[in-house]
């Protein structure tokens, strides 16, 4: 909780600092320099390589936050531009004693604590599309890898293991960018992503959704594990930062 109100706290500062600097001039002057900050964002991102920073938090399943670079006019006529980005997420592993029946063993003793973490590394390819005005819009698309761990422990019950599972998957959605200066832009952006059934893995059990099992526990299969573990499946994504010029 500490930590979601502190990078919420940092976002409010960057915000608050980037319409600071573009309007420090006073009122006249600001008009002035927005009107010139639009025109020079416009005809710079039609001649020259551009690369953006960026930092978004908000919802993935649980709170996440991402870091990206976003790069825009690196090669001549292409009609869009590329980001590459990584984060995690926390989130709710699953059921606890499903899990430690389908991976481990029968008992039931002990009191159940649980977390879970996804970490992912995505990759866009973003094209404009001006819908409203004084704002720009863009639609993106493309590959997304996850890796989820769910850490199940049961106190005073002697056990303790990890639930893992690699995924990849695609994504898209679409994005607004609020030009505050030169330097500093707004972004908010909601999309969905998708990820196929994968292997999930815990001690020294597998479940595949090709029916390949490894040392699996009693009659449980790939349905019964998937249903216990909550592994990135349909995720909708909502998130608010900043991007930061760099070139």
């Amino acid at each position: 909780m500490k930590t979601n109100i502190f990078m919420l706290s940092l976002l409010l500062f960057l915000f608050t600092y980037a319409r600071g600097e573009g309007y420090s001039s006073g009122t006249t002057g600001s008009s002035n320099f927005a009107s010139m900050n639009a025109q020079s964002l416009n005809e710079s991102s039609n001649t020259s390589f551009q690369l953006r920073g960026g930092l978004m938090m908000g919802y993935y399943g649980g709170f996440g936050m991402n870091a990206q670079l976003l790069a825009s006019n690196f090669a001549q006529d292409l009609p869009f531009m590329m980001r590459v980005g990584g984060g995690f997420t926390t989130i709710n592993p699953g059921k606890s004693l499903d899990a430690r029946h389908i991976f481990i063993n029968g008992n039931s003793n002990g009191v159940p604590e649980k977390s879970g973490i996804i970490w992912d590394v995505r990759m866009d390819f973003i094209y404009e599309a001006d819908w409203f005005k004084k704002k720009t819009t863009y639609m993106f698309f493309g590959p997304r890898y996850t890796h989820f761990t769910g850490n199940f422990e049961f106190i005073n019950g002697n056990e303790v293991f990890d639930i893992v599972s690699d995924q990849w998957g695609v994504g898209l959605g679409f994005e607004q960018h609020y030009h505050m200066n030169l330097h500093f832009e707004v972004v908010m952006t909601a999309g969905f992503d998708y990820y196929p059934p994968s292997t999930i893995e815990g001690h020294d059990t597998a479940y595949s959704p090709d029916g390949e099992y490894v040392n699996p526990r009693e009659e449980y299969e790939y349905e019964d594990a998937d249903k216990a573990i909550y592994q990135p499946k349909y995720q909708p994504r909502i998130m608010l930062g900043v991007n930061y010029r760099l070139k």
